[in-house]
């Protein structure tokens, strides 16, 4: 068989183009690697910060991330895991509001889903009161329901409890629980590498993943005199609206904690999760969240 001129030169051509397109992807990796490997670390205001990869657990950006901190409401994400976490659990059984509820509120000054005395809500919806408007009387109502004692003290008492159980059966070694809505006794803290632990976890039950990721809700529950009345709430989560992907979690604030924020956002079937604490307002909490967040997405 005889090669002529056309066909070496066909085949020179061939091999240019086999070697071209290598180049090509060759660099392109190359550059992909180069970029991951110079992409800045965002600066935040926050002293503490955590996120990681919800898929494999995989650190993406870190800050003082084992730094005990008070945690504010983000404590909430715990109080609702505990409720989800009860063995035969009825969410449309119907709690009684008590007084005790909405007095610990006033003296608290504490935030508030606005449940009126003798109504009958239900577990779900006491769950909607707790995240969205983190609400401390739908905590009070749920610790007091979940909890096991013959007085309302002893069952706050062991709810608690049940919340600092399940953040052992975590092997969480930088958290504790002294309260069931953040309001602690000195003893109330985590960390933000915790917390996005203690999320990613409550994050596997689908009723806590509907909730959070809600943004508002018109709730129906039924009156002392057996009528109905609707309870409206809007989340305090901000992300939801502004953050492409988001997914929740829970914002926390006080005296001690200053800003907080546990987020969670999917892209491109990858889901981040994360924590910020000690934040100096709800401004900085959520552009410190973008920063590490965009970041988070990029490794």
């Amino acid at each position: 068989m005889k090669i002529g001129i056309k066909d070496i030169n066909r085949v020179s051509a061939t091999a240019t183009v086999a070697l071209t397109a290598s180049a090509v992807i060759s660099g392109s990796v190359f550059a992909s690697t180069a970029q991951a490997a110079t992409l800045p670390t965002p600066t935040i205001t926050a002293k503490g910060g955590y996120v990681m990869n919800n898929g494999t657990a995989k650190t993406l950006y870190s800050k003082a991330a084992d730094t005990r901190r008070s945690t504010g409401s983000t404590t909430k994400i715990m109080t609702a895991k505990v409720v989800l976490s009860q063995k035969n659990l009825n969410l449309d059984s119907k709690v009684t509001i008590q007084k005790a509820y909405s007095d610990y509120i006033v003296s608290k000054g504490a935030s508030s889903a606005r449940l009126i005395v003798g109504d009958k809500v239900t577990v779900r919806q006491l769950l909607y009161g707790l995240m969205l408007p983190s609400g401390c009387d739908a905590a009070y109502a749920l610790a007091d329901k979940f909890g096991s004692g013959t007085t309302r003290a002893a069952r706050v008492k062991s709810f608690i409890g049940k919340m600092n159980a399940q953040a052992k059966s975590l092997g969480l070694k930088n958290t504790h629980f002294d309260s069931f809505d953040g309001i602690g006794n000195g003893s109330n803290y985590s960390t933000p590498r915790d917390l996005t632990k203690i999320a990613s976890s409550a994050m596997k039950s689908s009723t806590f993943r509907t909730i959070v990721k809600t943004k508002s809700t018109k709730q129906k529950v039924t009156t002392k005199s057996g009528g109905y009345r609707y309870m409206s709430w809007s989340n305090t989560n901000a992300m939801l609206s502004s953050y492409s992907g988001a997914i929740g979690v829970k914002t926390g604030s006080g005296p001690t904690a200053k800003y907080c924020l546990v987020f969670a956002a999917t892209r491109n079937g990858k889901t981040v999760i994360g924590t910020v604490l000690s934040s100096t307002s709800a401004t900085t909490r959520t552009s410190d969240m973008k920063k590490i967040m965009d970041y988070s997405f990029k490794k």
